[in-house]
């Protein structure tokens, strides 16, 4: 099969690669429908995080299933799955919390800017749709698997409320995704951070009611200009820079709360501050599979439109053009087609 290789920062590479198997009775082989460049795939592209040996890219994936283990029953070969870039059995004492991206046997998925994919923990961690989508929706489901199901943690982790003011810090798809997701569970105000205008125009479609251009000190004085000098009472920080966080932190009233979904580079967080802020902290990898089988319902309802994060498309042979159009931010995010 063919798929994306990093090299070296700013060097990716569409190659041969072996083509994947079943390894352990509880995987999955699935042919790639779509998948996608993600933010978080940058930071080693910028050269930001240590590469190592050459190896393949990509957490994203939607796709029809070739081949199961023998201990993988949820699913079968011809079904169109969504599954989750930490891979989950499901059973575990940290999946019946409400955790599967802690699961005790995760496995981030890290292979699937490529036309075949092996799926570990495949039982718990792929949800089948009722039928073959219509490949209009297939966009919005690959956005599930990750940006949407991210977006969606960080307004839950951040505790948006129906009648409550929502923050979003971060223009990018995660951000976007998190605009619908404050939505979704009833913020009256959504304020997005965005100095761009393509992507304020998208945050506004997806339901932002202010948009505020100002980072840093000034972006925080803004924030409290449009809530009564107090703050929001969530913070979505979308981000992952010690920049983003410490306007998050200082966005939010005493009682809110963060949810931090961007990978930290470079962030600490001041113990003494955080103490008299009064301000809750939540964050981490994403429980995707968590709400899958109701993000993909309101996917397939049309009740929500992530795919429209996707403005750049392009064959999988091109996947180095995604990963440049979104470092130069020409694109939000960029959509591979095998």
């Amino acid at each position: 099969m063919r798929g994306a290789v990093i090299h070296a920062p700013g060097d990716v590479r569409f190659e041969t690669l072996e083509d994947p198997r079943i390894l352990r009775p509880t995987d999955a082989v699935i042919r790639t429908a779509v998948t996608c460049v993600c933010g978080s795939d940058l930071w080693p592209w910028r050269g930001l995080e240590p590469i190592g040996d050459p190896h393949p890219m990509g957490h994203e994936y939607v796709g029809f299933v070739e081949e199961v283990g023998s201990e993988v029953t949820a699913v079968r070969p011809g079904q169109f799955v969504v599954g989750s870039f930490a891979t989950s059995d499901n059973t575990c004492a940290n999946c019946r919390n409400g955790y599967p991206s802690n699961c005790l046997h995760r496995e981030f998925m890290s292979t699937c800017q490529a036309e075949y994919v092996r799926i570990p923990n495949a039982q718990g961690t792929l949800v089948a749709t009722d039928e073959v989508p219509d490949e209009r929706l297939w966009p919005s489901l690959l956005a599930v698997s990750d940006v949407m199901g991210t977006g969606w943690w960080a307004a839950d982790a951040a505790e948006v409320r129906p009648g409550s003011t929502a923050v979003v810090v971060g223009d990018g798809a995660v951000g976007l995704c998190a605009v619908i997701a404050a939505k979704e569970l009833g913020a009256e105000r959504i304020i997005a951070m965005s100095r761009h205008e393509s992507r304020q125009r998208l945050a506004r479609a997806y339901g932002a009611t202010d948009i505020v251009t100002e980072r840093g000190t000034e972006g925080v004085e803004r924030i409290k200009e449009l809530t009564g000098g107090i703050g929001a009472d969530s913070v979505l920080e979308c981000v992952g820079t010690a920049e983003a966080m410490r306007q998050a932190l200082h966005s939010a009233r005493p009682g809110g709360n963060v949810g931090f979904v961007g990978v930290p580079h470079g962030v600490t967080v001041d113990g003494q501050e955080l103490f008299f802020s009064h301000v809750g902290l939540r964050g981490g990898p994403a429980p995707v599979r968590r709400y899958l089988p109701d993000l993909i319902d309101r996917v397939v309802s049309g009740r929500i439109d992530p795919g429209q994060v996707f403005d750049l498309t392009l064959p999988l042979a091109e996947v180095a053009e995604g990963y440049r159009a979104m470092d130069e931010r020409r694109a939000i995010k960029a959509l591979l087609t095998p």
